[in-house]
C-alpha cells in the first residue's frame, strides 16, 4: 500500500509539474507585490520539485510550510486563473502525501 501510494506522488508530480513550475513562477511575477507569500511557495516547490526526483518521499514538511504560507491554500480574492490552479493542484498533491 506505502508503495502505491509513492507511484501516485511520482505520477502526479510527473503530470503536474511542468504546469505548477511555470506558474509558481509566474504568479510570482502577476501577484508578487501584493502576495510576497508567492515567492516562498516558489522556493517550497523547489525544494518539493528535488525531493521528488530525488527519490525522497517525505514531502510532510514541505507542505506543512505551503499551508501555513496560504493559509490552508485560500484563493485570493484577486487571484488570476494560474493563482488558483496553483494553489488547488497543490492542495490536491498535500491530500496525496499526507494520504
Amino acid at each position: 500500500q506505502e508503495k502505491r501510494r509513492k507511484m501516485i506522488i511520482k505520477e502526479f508530480f510527473t503530470k503536474n509539474d511542468e504546469m505548477l513550475d511555470l506558474y509558481t513562477q509566474a504568479i510570482t511575477k502577476a501577484h508578487g507585490a501584493h502576495h510576497p507569500e508567492v515567492f516562498e511557495v516558489r522556493k517550497v516547490y523547489e525544494d518539493i520539485k528535488k525531493k521528488v526526483r530525488a527519490g525522497q518521499e517525505d514531502l510532510t514538511a514541505d507542505f506543512s510550510k505551503l499551508r501555513s504560507l496560504t493559509a490552508d491554500y485560500a484563493i485570493p480574492a484577486d487571484a488570476c486563473g494560474a493563482m488558483t490552479k496553483t494553489y488547488q493542484t497543490l492542495e490536491e498533491f498535500d491530500n496525496l502525501v499526507q494520504g
